[in-house]
């Protein structure tokens, strides 16, 4: 199949978007997503998809602290963002433990990948900044509300998606994006961030994967 990219001199937010529709569609349609979104995984299935994101958002905010001298990185950075210590209050109360053993062959790509974007290609940090934390802030506030209603949860148990300091989701992202749009990147580097993107969504396919090899055993 043909992959159409966005033309490289849109702005930079609309390319990321529109050059990989195909990526983002395959990775939220996936069996495990579906599962999920319709309430169908039971507590061991989640925690497993919990443990999973944990090790990439210990990449994310690991690798956007080593870059945060970096232009185009700090534009993104906001402490009001970050996930890991939510996630860990989750998985206490999920399994009353903050973390645990991972075996994980999905998460460990996942998070060398974030991990190298900090080897001289940090405007590609970008791709997988945006990917996760823009997603949060849209669908995942979806997966709030079913998990909130379909385990008869009372504010507890989903701080992952959280956002106190963000009160208004969508005035955010448009600004998120604007900032995007004001980076100063020359054509190839909007091609490699959008083809990052492109990469980040297989990443979350291939560990939404991973996590459907065993809905047998999540399914409520």
């Amino acid at each position: 199949m043909t992959v159409l990219h966005s033309p490289v001199d849109a702005p930079l937010s609309r390319a990321m978007r529109e050059g990989s529709q195909a990526e983002h569609t395959e990775a939220e349609t996936s069996s495990f997503m579906a599962e999920l979104l319709a309430g169908r995984v039971n507590e061991r299935g989640y925690t497993a998809y919990l443990l999973r994101l944990r090790e990439v958002y210990a990449a994310l905010e690991e690798t956007g602290r080593r870059l945060a001298g970096d232009p185009a990185v700090a534009a993104v950075l906001d402490p009001a963002l970050d996930r890991l210590a939510a996630i860990d209050a989750d998985l206490a109360h999920w399994t009353g433990e903050a973390s645990a053993d991972l075996d994980s062959p999905a998460a460990a790509a996942y998070r060398a990948r974030i991990e190298a974007t900090s080897g001289g290609h940090s405007a590609l940090y970008l791709a997988h900044h945006y990917t996760r934390y823009l997603g949060d802030l849209s669908g995942g506030q979806v997966i709030g509300r079913m998990l909130t209603r379909e385990f008869g949860l009372d504010g507890a148990g989903v701080d992952f998606y959280e956002f106190p300091a963000i009160p208004k989701p969508k005035p955010y992202k448009d600004a998120y994006r604007a900032r995007l749009d004001a980076l100063r990147l020359s054509p190839d580097e909007k091609q490699r961030v959008v083809d990052e993107v492109r990469v980040a969504f297989r990443l979350n396919h291939a560990l939404f994967s991973e996590l459907g090899e065993r809905l047998s055993d999540y399914r409520r």
